[in-house]
């Protein structure tokens, strides 16, 4: 990880003048990175509203766009890192080493946070959110750098109408015709095959980020990676946001048409689901886009794009700290111990509070608001820590 310094303001751009960097992105990767701080940080893991748990299997709930969203922007983002790179072939060697160094570092930053505290090799889930990330970067990064747009599309389809097929045509050793039930899918019997002890704790058979169904996350990254291609393009900015938004709604509709044949499912990262999050992406950026770099509306958007210029930090610390704070014991007056982030949310917020759920709901607030202050001193100061 690299410390380093950038303006913190980007000026607009001309309508007409492909943007050399969109404050919209930074503000809608922050938006993605402050749900995830939310959804993943509740007072009460047991008190929970609804819309920000994940749906039990099909169907979705806002919190299942949290992490196609971040990897739709990291597609986009793709395209304005490597794009000179793309154009130069004489530099793809380069580009490609560090594609893959980042990469690896990525996938260590996940690894490390599933191993902390006790390291215990034997039995650590290999795969994670940043290892898809990593994953996701990899390989739709090298697609970008060697591919044209047009290319992009297919490869995007192939996966998508690849991975649609295996699920639902190849038979499932050892558990028969092919299904999309929880542990005897084609994916939870591949992870098992594979990953066997190290996969997800809670599910045991199977993971939510396994390896099968990256082959679909990689075409998030690729609906991301075509949207910042037209972006980038040389059409008027009206014509790019009504464009972005048109598709994007028609994505959604396409979603819903084969939701009937494959089921929108966060777990297994259907095709259907990929539409669902990429078109719903689309509309929320192309918004952003407009609002924000187009008409100049930038009041207020600090506090977001504070945390997307900081994402990977934000989130790696974010699920770090819990994990220190909780190797901190108190002892209650009842005589129990408590991890001290269990003790400061019962000491100081629950008292507040006499519905779990709005308790629950306070302590996911106040935490996300500590990084807030802390991703804003950092924008403030122009630090930004590149992996």
């Amino acid at each position: 990880m690299q410390a380093t310094t950038s303006p913190a303001g980007v000026q607009p751009m001309p309508s007409s003048t492909p943007p050399a960097r969109l404050l919209s992105l930074d503000f809608f990767r922050g938006l993605t990175v402050a749900g995830m701080t939310l959804v993943n940080n509740p007072g009460d893991w047991g008190h929970i509203y609804a819309p920000l748990e994940h749906a039990p299997w099909n169907g979705w709930t806002p919190t299942d766009l949290v992490f196609p969203f971040f990897l739709f922007i990291v597609g986009v983002s793709i395209t304005f890192a490597l794009d000179s790179a793309r154009l130069t072939p004489d530099r793809h060697g380069d580009a490609i080493r560090k594609i893959v160094r980042r990469s690896l570092t990525l996938f260590g930053l996940g690894l490390f946070l599933n191993l902390f505290p006790s390291f215990n090799f034997a039995t650590v889930r290999v795969m994670g959110v940043l290892q898809r990330i990593a994953l996701v970067y990899l390989f739709t990064s090298l697609i970008f750098v060697k591919t044209t747009p047009r290319q992009q599309g297919w490869i995007m389809a192939g996966l998508l109408i690849g991975y649609w097929l295996l699920m639902t045509v190849v038979p499932v050793p050892g558990a028969g015709a092919a299904n999309l039930e929880p542990a005897s899918n084609l994916s939870a019997w591949l992870d098992r095959v594979v990953l066997g002890v190290h996969n997800y704790k809670p599910t045991r058979v199977w993971d939510p980020e396994g390896l099968l169904s990256t082959v679909p996350a990689i075409g998030t990254g690729l609906f991301g990676v075509l949207t910042g291609t037209w972006l980038r393009s040389n059409r008027p900015a009206g014509e790019r946001m009504a464009w972005l938004f048109t598709v994007g709604v028609l994505t959604v509709l396409a979603a819903y048409v084969w939701d009937a044949f494959f089921p929108i499912n966060k777990q297994l990262w259907t095709s259907s689901y990929v539409l669902l999050a990429a078109g719903l992406a689309m509309v929320g950026l192309s918004t952003c886009y407009w609002l924000i770099d187009v008409q100049g509306r930038r009041r207020g958007t600090g506090f977001f794009v504070a945390f997307g210029v900081n994402a990977i930090t934000v989130f790696f610390l974010s699920g770090l700290i819990p994990r220190i704070m909780n190797l901190i014991h108190i002892t209650r007056p009842d005589g129990t111990d408590v991890g001290l982030k269990q003790w400061l949310y019962d000491s100081f917020i629950v008292p507040l509070f006499t519905n779990p759920l709005n308790a629950s709901l306070a302590g996911a607030l106040t935490f996300v608001l500590i990084w807030a202050v802390i991703a804003g001193w950092m924008y403030r100061k122009n630090i930004i820590i590149k992996v």
